[in-house]
């Protein structure tokens, strides 16, 4: 099925709501964030013109939940079906490394993730206002999705362009014929303006902190570098950036009793914090903090890339917005290829 026209947001909302519950977008004037949609009462829910505060990764990998049980194994239950609105280019792109963790190998599949990912209506959107953190053009993305979604939205002028992408989305589409309208050609001119005006605004943003290498290349060169415990200094430690990352995926997981059962719990953990990568026996080999600070760099831009082929940043600028030391990856990105130039290398 082709692209079609929808005049009003909530004509989607709505249809969404008729099959399954719907998380759409809350815009304040602080932070921004998913709400589940009533179609009695909106709330304030409207198209987001950047990536949300929340990652999507909430929706699939909860912050506390039970993983195994004994003596009674532990099934993940039936998902209900439902749609999550607002999701960028970034947020597809996180959704694709989450995957890679908890679905590509057979052996460790985690059926509860993949239950919810099964269950899971994607209708993501155009970025239209890019704000000063975001920077996927430094990673590879860009402002508007190709893949990933079953639906995508374009703002124009008088409406909303709605794209399919999956054969779920265009069923979908099938079923509400009488709410969208044929798409004139001026329509998609005006998409591809948009786009290209939104690329240019964000390739401004980041101007300064375009690098002459590839990344990975630049944080392997840098690691033994005086600067990862500079910025320790700052960070205080809070693990905000690994909180609202939208791909950080490190868990920790513990036994407990509940009633009549033992049950072992999963909830998210962050190598940022001090005794995450303590051992039994009381060692630690990060103990220090600008050790983990290297970690942390050399897993999102040099581990998970030999392992699986991608960054494990999107560059969605969330770590820079919640950092409470006022740290921003970027100026760490350009002051680490400083060092690499001033030194000679390549």
């Amino acid at each position: 099925m082709e692209t079609v026209f929808i005049s009003r947001f909530e004509l989607l909302l709505d249809a969404l709501a008729q099959e399954m519950e719907v998380y759409a977008p809350r815009c304040g004037a602080e932070s921004s964030t998913f709400v589940r949609y009533d179609p009695k009462a909106p709330d304030g829910v409207a198209f987001n013109p950047a990536r949300l505060c929340t990652p999507a990764k909430e929706f699939l990998f909860p912050l506390r939940e039970r993983a195994a049980a004994f003596p009674h194994p532990l099934e993940p239950e039936a998902a209900r079906p439902f749609a999550v609105m607002g999701l960028k280019d970034c947020d597809l792109k996180a959704l694709r490394i989450l995957d890679c963790v908890f679905l590509e190998d057979d052996e460790f599949r985690d059926p509860f993730y993949a239950a919810r990912r099964e269950a899971m209506f994607i209708v993501s959107s155009d970025c239209t206002e890019p704000t000063d953190s975001c920077c996927c053009v430094l990673f590879g993305g860009q402002v508007f999705p190709e893949s990933g979604f079953d639906l995508n939205l374009s703002r124009i002028r008088d409406g909303y362009l709605v794209q399919p992408g999956s054969p779920k989305g265009a069923m979908f589409l099938s079923r509400y014929l009488d709410r969208f309208a044929g798409v004139p050609s001026a329509a998609l001119t005006e998409r591809q303006h948009e786009r290209q005006k939104t690329t240019e605004q964000i390739e401004r943003l980041n101007a300064a902190y375009r690098l002459d290498r590839k990344v990975d290349e630049i944080v392997q060169a840098g690691q033994d570098v005086p600067l990862f415990d500079e910025m320790a200094a700052e960070c205080v430690e809070c693990q905000a950036c690994t909180r609202i990352c939208p791909t950080c995926h490190c868990f920790y997981l513990f036994d407990t009793l509940d009633t009549d059962i033992f049950a072992r719990m999963k909830m998210w953990d962050s190598c940022v914090r001090r005794d995450f990568a303590r051992v039994a026996g009381g060692a630690n080999p990060r103990q220090i903090l600008g050790d983990r600070t290297r970690h942390r760099l050399l897993h999102k831009f040099v581990y998970f890339l030999e392992r699986h082929g991608l960054y494990m940043c999107v560059g969605c600028g969330r770590c820079i917005d919640a950092c409470a030391g006022g740290l921003d990856l970027r100026e760490l990105l350009t002051q680490l290829n400083r060092e690499r130039v001033s030194k000679g290398q390549g």
